[in-house]
């Protein structure tokens, strides 16, 4: 019976959308003078990645990528930033969330030949999401990529920047043998 389900997702799977989860400017401080922070990304009740922690540092550089498995554009991907603690609970520094279904609209496009670096849609910040600037999509190197800026909540500061990459699981028309 597990088999079916593990096929039944693997049918329903849209593409995998890579999340390269760049740094954390101005963090908050959860230790005497500084933070030792890494950030959680959850989607669904199934999936859960985290990046390494960077130690002593409000400003981190984490450079990492983190990859989820799309089956449905329309859950909304959180992102939760903690302080690790040696001898306690790692304290929480905020957290946020955004939808990819703008993003998911640009990538059905299936988009070819157009100049890399186009933008080809804009997401502006707003009530419903965590967006400290407007965010781009844009076509570049024959991929769909967005850059983000997101504004933590529950915290006193904090954001935390990133840019999503779509990979596409499905033969594109520009890549099918004729």
């Amino acid at each position: 019976m597990k088999d079916s389900s593990a096929a039944l997702s693997m049918e329903n799977l849209l593409g995998l959308l890579k999340i390269h989860i760049l740094r954390g400017i101005n963090l908050a401080i959860r230790d005497v003078c500084s933070s030792d922070p890494y950030v959680v990304v959850r989607l669904g009740k199934k999936q859960k990645l985290k990046t390494k922690v960077v130690n002593n540092n409000v400003n981190p550089e984490w450079n990492e990528h983190l990859t989820l498995s799309i089956t449905d554009p329309t859950l909304p991907i959180r992102l939760q930033v903690y302080d690790k603690d040696t001898f306690s609970m790692d304290d929480k520094m905020g957290d946020a969330e955004f939808d990819i279904i703008r993003f998911m609209e640009v990538v059905k496009m299936e988009l070819a030949d157009i100049p890399s670096g186009s933008i080809i849609a804009k997401v502006k910040p707003s009530r419903e999401n965590c967006l400290a600037e407007e965010s781009d999509i844009v076509w570049e190197n024959d991929k769909v990529v967005q850059k983000m800026v997101l504004r933590l909540r529950n915290v006193e500061c904090g954001e935390v920047e990133l840019e999503l990459e779509w990979v596409s699981l499905r033969p594109t028309t520009s890549n099918k043998s004729h």
